[in-house]
């Protein structure tokens, strides 16, 4: 009887999921949708990126990349290095082209890019106010489609004031920026800063999964979107530790430098 009643709550949690996404309170372990390994990048060669898979963004962007952002993105390994099996994001409190942070952030545009699929990554955040650590897909029509236009995925995004809580969401027409489609899952009794977790999406047709580690915390479909639903075309990873922006506010004296953001593994399914 105790099985049967844990198949039929499982069933039962699967039919609720479809109707109304997950819940805060969901316990639902990830699916097994995409089992095939598209690409991987283990990060088990000391040294730079990996050139035939990645690229770098460079500099301040546009409008500090349109979120008001103060660090300065570039290539040195004081801001960007594979060590002991790790690839290292150091944000730095440094002078630098006119910056007064440094930082990095890599994307796989024109050498990756995928529809639909499970794309994770094993990550131990970095900490403080100001912090602005993401792992997230962008469209890859974004220089034909204005953003919000071509789409974008936050796996995970993350206050660095908040050591317990990461976002998942989406951008689109009519819901993007402030008004996006998203949702925060909080850590019961740790903290993000302490050790590694897995973030993580599975993406098909009509639907969105988020989870970290091995919880289904949200389901995004095109029912829960204000307008239209602009992720049926190949995206591109993108993963960046940015310092302040609107997201999070400046730093302030308690936070401190260097910050680190330390990547075990990314690795997509389909």
């Amino acid at each position: 009887m105790k099985n049967t009643y844990k198949i039929t709550r499982f069933l039962v949690g699967i039919y609720l999921t479809i109707l109304v996404g997950c819940t805060t309170d969901e316990t639902q372990s990830i699916g097994n949708n995409f089992t095939k390994l598209s690409i991987s990048d283990e990060f088990n060669n000391d040294g730079t990126i990996d050139s035939s898979l990645w690229s770098f963004d460079i500099g301040t962007g546009d409008n500090g990349w349109g979120n008001n952002e103060l660090q300065y993105y570039t290539d040195r390994p004081e801001n960007i290095k594979i060590e002991n099996g790790m690839l290292h994001f150091i944000a730095r409190q440094e002078p630098f082209q006119g910056s007064n942070f440094t930082s990095a952030r890599i994307k796989t545009q024109g050498k990756f890019e995928k529809t639909y699929g499970r794309f994770e990554a094993k990550i131990q955040l970095p900490w403080g106010q100001g912090i602005w650590p993401a792992f997230w897909l962008l469209g890859n029509n974004c220089e034909q489609n204005d953003w919000p236009l071509c789409g974008e995925i936050d796996i995970m995004e993350y206050r660095g004031q908040n050591p317990i809580r990461i976002d998942g969401s989406v951008h689109g027409p009519g819901y993007s920026a402030g008004e996006s489609v998203s949702k925060g899952f909080i850590l019961e009794n740790d903290r993000f800063d302490t050790g590694f977790h897995i973030f993580g999406i599975e993406w098909g047709p009509d639907f969105i999964n988020f989870y970290v580690d091995d919880t289904l915390y949200n389901q995004i479909t095109p029912a829960d979107v204000p307008g239209d639903w602009v992720f049926n075309h190949p995206f591109y990873i993108i993963m960046n530790v940015a310092v302040g922006g609107s997201f999070v506010g400046p730093p302030n004296d308690n936070t401190l430098f260097p910050q680190t953001m330390l990547v075990d593994y990314i690795r997509v399914y389909e």
